[in-house]
């Protein structure tokens, strides 16, 4: 269902290509980032850690095609990003559900569009499927008002990787969760991009939780001229 890990001759899957990302403000350019290089495999888990400031929701922007960048680029799978497209899919710290649908109608409504071409049976089993992977079958019909904040944010794990992406990108998923939901979440997290050999970016300011869940973890250096200051290879055993 999901793509597999890249063979070692492959090429890289993920680069973020010496990127700059200039806004300019009355006070002269600011330079959020500078030079910013990382490769990343197929099948891998990377967190991107720094302090505010330091550019990381940018990176996940430009990833995205939510933002574009003032100097190199992004290459995924051989195809270079420019706009947003069903190939990336976002989970942000909020939620995002539309909240006169359903756990099944917010799954669903993007899987009919990006699937339309499918028979109605087989898009339904695919939110099924999703449904089913992040442990929500009891809550399938309730509303968003009707469930927790960590259901809420399975329901957004679910809403993306239905979608198929070839890289899963969180923007701080797990920020706003208590500490026993957030556990949880990670562990089910792990659980799904292991099974499936997911690719995912993930920026956080909490190392630990790095760590827990990461290959490798990408450090920035404060802003402005913010830039990769020093990358680590993760090798613990996972719970």
């Amino acid at each position: 269902m999901y793509p597999t890990c890249a063979l070692p001759d492959k090429p890289t899957f993920l680069e973020i290509d010496h990127v700059d990302r200039v806004f300019p403000t009355k006070q002269g350019d600011y330079v959020a980032l500078k030079d910013v290089h990382l490769e990343i495999n197929e099948g891998e888990f990377v967190c991107i850690v720094g302090h505010s400031g330091c550019g990381k929701s940018t990176i996940l922007n430009i990833l995205a095609g939510l933002d574009r960048a003032t100097a190199g680029g992004i290459v995924l799978d051989g195809r270079e990003i420019r706009d947003p497209g069903p190939d990336r899919m976002v989970v942000f710290q909020n939620h995002s559900l539309l909240p006169w649908m359903t756990v099944r109608q917010n799954i669903a409504l993007g899987v009919n569009r990006v699937f339309k071409h499918l028979p109605k049976s087989e898009r339904a089993h695919i939110v099924a499927e999703h449904i089913q992977i992040v442990g929500l079958q009891h809550a399938a019909d309730k509303y968003p008002r009707e469930i927790s904040g960590g259901m809420k944010q399975r329901v957004g794990i679910a809403r993306a990787l239905a979608l198929r992406p070839k890289l899963l990108l969180l923007d701080e998923p797990f920020g706003a969760l208590d500490a026993l939901t957030r556990g949880r979440l990670q562990e089910k997290l792990m659980e799904i991009c292991n099974q499936y050999r997911i690719s995912a970016v993930m920026i956080t300011h909490d190392v630990d939780e790095a760590l827990l869940l990461s290959d490798r973890v990408v450090l920035m250096t404060n802003g402005p001229y913010a830039h990769v200051g020093q990358i680590l290879e993760v090798d613990l055993p996972r719970p």
